[in-house]
């Protein structure tokens, strides 16, 4: 079968088409014919060498992803050959507490991911795909939009008519924009290109800020609240943002740690800014199964169309990893399936 392969560490340039046996499933494993695949921030990481807990081997990258099941181990039971089919990031965490055990290894990490021509999977890891959706729009769920799900409503805990603050136009921010205004929500986000800001406010966005222009946007955002702060801030910056992120949350809210675009380097943490505050910190490490499950039947009621920036061919796959980290997207982008 086709697929790419990628050594940690050795960048984009090594990158590189290879053909694999096409996989077998063992007695409770499916096979799933690829139709698209999603990239993340953390893929670029796993290029440059610096996605945590990652091994040295060279594998087939990625961990989001959504096709047809076409061939199953003898003992599957929760799917048959012709299901479309997503998959939840971890494969052995199904519902709970995360622990190290549920954690282990992700797809496109640890172990082959989804940029290839067929995919093995354990069947207990794999959700069916909400009815209206495409393979595009699906393969964005299984971790940025896990990720967002989580962290406004797992580790989160918000109710309608509860406040979020969003940074950036990254595939994590806008999936939680649509998710969060379907769950009556009020969505304030920052980016730097106004026509982006636009396109926010288009999706629902109740407010928008030019973080260029409003460099020390964590005013804005007390502003744009009376005072207060937001009840969560969907924190993806790091460390060039993550201040000011506990500066727009309100006494007693949450930060949502996800991501790290501008670095993961050390910040300044003022205990007295946690305790002064009340405020809580949570790190979100994507999601369980149950949560995606939970994510699917709340996108397919709401009929939510996942935001793609763009699908590139399967051929193209390194002109979409560099369109990635060129930092030019507005949600998602995808690599479409081996025609």
């Amino acid at each position: 079968m086709k697929a790419y392969r990628l050594t940690p560490g050795a960048g984009l340039s090594g990158l590189e088409r290879i053909d694999l046996p096409t996989p077998q499933p063992g007695p409770h494993e499916v096979v799933v014919r690829m139709r698209a695949a999603a990239l993340n921030y953390r893929d670029l990481m796993f290029a440059r060498g610096n996605y945590l807990n990652r091994g040295w081997e060279p594998l087939v990258p990625l961990g989001d992803g959504a096709g047809e099941v076409v061939a199953t181990g003898a003992a599957v039971t929760r799917f048959r050959p012709g299901d479309r089919v997503i998959h939840s990031y971890f494969p052995g965490w199904i519902d709970g507490e995360p622990d190290p055990a549920k954690t282990a290894g992700s797809f496109g990490t640890h172990f082959h991911g989804t940029l290839a021509e067929a995919f093995v999977v354990p069947e207990q890891a794999l959700v069916a795909m909400p009815a209206h959706l495409d393979y595009a729009e699906a393969a964005t769920l299984s971790c940025a939009g896990t990720t967002a799900w989580n962290a406004l409503f797992a580790a989160g805990g918000l109710q309608p008519g509860a406040s979020v603050l969003l940074l950036g136009t990254g595939g994590v921010s806008i999936l939680a924009l649509q998710i969060a205004k379907a769950a009556g929500l009020r969505a304030v986000l920052t980016s730097s290109s106004d026509d982006k800001l636009a396109r926010a406010r288009a999706l629902g966005a109740d407010a928008t800020i030019n973080y260029r222009t409003t460099p020390d946007w964590q005013h804005e955002v007390l502003r744009l609240t009376g005072g207060r702060g937001v009840d969560l801030t969907l924190e993806v910056g790091g460390e060039g943002t993550f201040a000011r992120s506990l500066a727009a949350t309100r006494l007693g809210g949450t930060v949502a740690l996800i991501g790290g675009v501008s670095g993961f380097g050390e910040t300044t943490l003022a205990p007295l800014a946690l305790i002064g505050g009340a405020k809580r910190i949570a790190g979100i490490l994507v999601g369980s199964r149950a949560m995606l499950e939970a994510l699917a039947r709340f996108v397919e009621v709401n009929r939510i169309r996942p935001v793609v920036d763009r699908v590139f061919a399967f051929d193209a796959a390194a002109e979409a990893y560099a369109h990635l980290e060129a930092g030019r997207h507005f949600g998602k982008v995808v690599v479409q399936g081996v025609e």
